[in-house]
């Protein structure tokens, strides 16, 4: 009988290489094959830590036609390790689909801890972090603002991600459905030098960045009703 192989979720860092873990480059050094969201950003990571582990592109243009593929070599022998560009596959990244079809056909799963952007923005806010919900990105034309309506009353700290084109549109469109004085802070560029939180009233953070250009990518964390 076939040893069933496995698949490791690896976290890599969201921008200071010195938060990847020593166990992440162990298991992306033993692993069979690595599937990333992008070749050539996962081969300048592999490069600085020496890894020289083959790399597969897998992503969300790709992952349907892949994930049978993918899961028939981990039942056969395989050991594999799933990375997206920054911080931990499945949160607004490739992942979810791969981890539930190799759940499914009883392939082994193992995640390790790691970076994530949107915990330190949360713990960094100084809003209540005990219970919160995650939005990730709002759809970008239709259902946002009916996804902004339905969150209207709830009572926990809510965190969103988003882009430096749309994070003022975020942050207007929070404010025409929850109000300009609700608690927001904002932080971009988590872990890289420019790192910066703003906290304040939505009117507050929107005066802040309609005076300087919003650059690198945006967790905003705004407070429950």
């Amino acid at each position: 009988m076939a040893i069933m192989g496995k698949l490791y979720i690896v976290p890599t860092p969201v921008g200071n290489m010195d938060d990847m873990t020593m166990r992440a480059i162990r298991v992306l050094s033993e692993v069979d094959v690595i599937l990333a969201e992008d070749t050539r950003t996962s081969s300048v990571l592999l490069h600085h830590f020496d890894i020289h582990t083959p790399l597969r592109s897998h992503h969300k243009f790709n992952e349907h036609q892949q994930v049978a593929g993918v899961v028939e070599q981990l039942k056969g022998g395989l050991t594999m390790a799933l990375i997206s560009d920054a911080g931990t596959p499945g949160i607004s990244d490739p992942g979810f689909l791969l981890s539930r079809e190799c759940a499914r056909a009883g392939v082994d799963v193992e995640t390790l801890p790691g970076a994530t952007a949107f915990v330190p923005a949360l713990v960094d806010s100084g809003l209540p972090c005990d219970r919160f919900c995650f939005e990730g990105f709002l759809p970008q034309k239709k259902g946002r603002m009916s996804r902004l309506e339905a969150l209207k009353t709830e009572d926990r700290t809510m965190v969103f991600y988003e882009s430096p084109y749309r994070v003022l549109k975020l942050l207007e469109q929070i404010g025409e459905v929850m109000g300009e004085d609700r608690q927001v802070s904002v932080t971009r560029e988590i872990s890289k030098i420019h790192e910066e939180t703003v906290r304040g009233s939505v009117a507050d953070i929107l005066a802040h960045f309609r005076e300087r250009e919003p650059k690198g990518e945006f967790v905003v964390v705004v407070s429950g009703a």
